[in-house]
């Protein structure tokens, strides 16, 4: 089989690489990144190009499935830049995959692309995918869903699927984590589990997490299965709440009012003291808990790690400052993020 991954360099990509690359079935793999890396593995010929422009249909030719993870969360401060690649890149995979004749076609979709929901029960893949208006990630996720809709009502030989994973954690994607959501101002060490003896407990902030190299996992399944087709919930267990956090770390539980944290968090982008905007936090705080039954059922996926696992993971793979050597995941000196002002454009 030839399998065809766009933002195969980023976090969950390297983890799926590797994950099809142990699949006997799987012959050849081609990584689609903006930036050719210099990390490699077996069976993976890297291509260099953009989604937003590339000429996709060519490459996706004689793809028995095309995966599509690339994504763009920076620069927050520059939405044209970010629906050019999420929105606009999106639509044209999935016409290009369509047109090339692929026999499946698997998105990245994400919890974010739900309507608000509830926290205190699991709520299946039919809850309304209609995002949370102030964030911009839910609002591309939402159009991108939107765009994969239409293909696969105007393309039904076409085998589509979409995974909607939870918080993705691995140590590898440390760098990348605290580049892209704490910024350089947030000293590393600190984010060490030990060394976090607080746990902020806000109204609704409850998550759910899952480990890269077992989303990459349910992307193989996906792509893989012939018996795959529509939207699954992916996370690990358990959910993470406050209560659960503040055990797990053997920290003490701080009540902050939920409105004076956007408001921080609005002021702290604004000043570009750090580059996520409090969408983020309304997006976190809105999204309801999801039940992963569909794809532990259907596909026999079962994650290898639990979500306080992979949270920890990241803790410790964000205070070593780990990494991999592709643009997303590499280490980079913490003047060339201030240089991009913290937002305004996408170092990676």
């Amino acid at each position: 089989m030839r399998i065809v991954v766009t933002g195969a360099s980023g976090n969950v990509g390297t983890s799926l690489v590797r994950a099809l690359a142990a699949d006997d079935r799987v012959l050849d793999i081609v990584g689609l990144a903006r930036r050719r890396p210099a990390w490699t593995a077996d069976k993976l010929a890297w291509v260099q190009g953009d989604v937003a422009d590339a000429p996709l249909e060519s490459l996706f030719a004689g793809a028995d499935a095309v995966i599509h993870l690339a994504w763009l969360i920076q620069p927050s401060r520059d939405q044209a830049v970010t629906h050019r690649a999420n929105v606009e890149g999106s639509q044209r995979v999935f016409e290009a995959a369509a047109a090339a004749g692929a026999g499946a076609l698997v998105h990245a979709s994400s919890v974010g692309a739900y309507s608000p929901g509830p926290k205190d029960r699991a709520v299946d893949e039919s809850w309304p995918t209609g995002g949370v208006e102030s964030s911009f990630y839910s609002r591309h996720k939402v159009a991108a869903e939107r765009a994969l809709d239409r293909i696969e009502r105007e393309h039904p030989a076409l085998r589509v699927v979409r995974l909607r994973p939870g918080l993705i954690f691995k140590g590898e994607a440390g760098t990348e984590v605290r580049r892209l959501f704490a910024g350089p101002f947030l000293p590393s060490p600190l984010v060490r589990p030990r060394m976090l003896r607080v746990v902020p407990r806000i109204s609704r902030l409850v998550f759910q997490g899952v480990h890269s190299a077992d989303v990459a996992e349910a992307y193989r399944l996906a792509a893989l299965e012939p018996a795959a087709r529509g939207a699954y919930n992916v996370a690990a267990d358990p959910v993470i709440d406050p209560g659960v956090l503040a055990r797990e770390l053997g920290a003490l539980q701080l009540p902050l009012h939920a409105g004076a944290v956007r408001a921080l968090t609005d002021l702290t982008w604004r000043l570009r003291l750090q580059p996520t905007p409090p969408g983020w936090l309304d997006m976190a705080r809105a999204v309801p808990v999801m039940s992963s039954d569909r794809i532990r059922g259907e596909l026999g996926w079962s994650p290898r790690h639990t979500a306080l696992e992979a949270l920890r993971e990241l803790l410790e793979g964000m205070a070593d400052g780990r990494g991999l050597d592709t643009p997303p995941l590499r280490r980079r000196g913490r003047g060339e993020e201030i240089a991009g002002g913290v937002g305004d454009r996408n170092p990676a």
